[in-house]
């Protein structure tokens, strides 16, 4: 079945903390959703840009590491997940069903290559 990344944009200044408990349980219930369906491969929360390292190969074949994301933006990806879905239309329901943080978008792309089913992990920091 083909998989799709989900990426959630936010603001450089977001603050997780400032969520509130109803988005973070509707967050989780999609979560939980997504797992039970077997849809939801992977799912993870980044850390913010400032603690984020770009590697970028070199002709000369050094590898050059720089402080912060990519790309100049004034968002970033701060969380993903990486879904199995019949199509495109099908992929897109699950950020339709979550808040979004802060009113951000979400980018739904299918993936060219597979990913392995990851392990259930969880992590609340």
């Amino acid at each position: 079945m083909p998989q799709y990344l989900l990426a959630i944009h936010l603001p450089d200044n977001f603050d997780p903390s400032t969520q509130s408990e109803a988005t973070v349980q509707a967050i989780n219930a999609l979560n939980e959703e997504a797992e039970a369906s077997g849809a939801r491969l992977l799912a993870a929360g980044l850390g913010a840009p400032s603690e984020a390292k770009s590697v970028r190969l070199q002709p000369n074949g050094e590898v050059l590491v720089t402080d912060g994301p990519y790309l100049e933006a004034k968002e970033h990806v701060g969380g993903f997940w990486i879904l199995e879905a019949a199509d495109m239309d099908e992929a897109r329901r699950g950020p339709a069903k979550a808040p979004s943080p802060a009113g951000r978008p979400a980018r739904c792309a299918r993936s060219h290559s597979a990913v392995c089913r990851a392990a259930h992990l969880t992590h609340r920091g």
